[in-house]
């Protein structure tokens, strides 16, 4: 997790559909929850990110990738980091209705660092 006095860099694993809505925004916002998708879960290191974009992703839909972006440290520091497995297993889970909250509190452009095909 990196962070600075002003901001927290996120990474977030998605599939070919996300990913457009997310380019069709013009890479500044996340779309919302689907309604069987109660949180939106960013993570917080790059290295689990790659995981599950290769592990689940690709497998689900023969693409992955990984984004990248900031969110004001502000916002961000009324969630609690959540370890889901092993030691780099960790992310932040946002409640679907505070997803637009998250979106305002973007800085910067959202970016794909990685993708990964079958």
């Amino acid at each position: 997790m990196t962070t600075n006095d002003e901001t927290v860099t996120l990474f977030r694993p998605t599939g070919p559909e996300e990913i457009a809505l997310v380019r069709d925004s013009g890479y500044k916002k996340w779309p919302p929850r689907l309604p069987d998708q109660p949180i939106f879960y960013p993570v917080t290191n790059e290295a689990y990110a790659v995981q599950i974009a290769r592990e689940w992703n690709v497998p689900a839909s023969g693409y992955g990738c990984v984004a990248r972006f900031q969110v004001r440290q502000s916002f961000m520091s009324r969630y609690a980091v959540q370890q889901v497995g092993g030691g780099q297993h960790t992310e932040w889970w946002v409640p679907a209705e505070e997803l637009e909250q998250l979106n305002e509190n973007i800085v910067g452009q959202i970016e794909v660092i990685h993708e990964f095909r079958r």
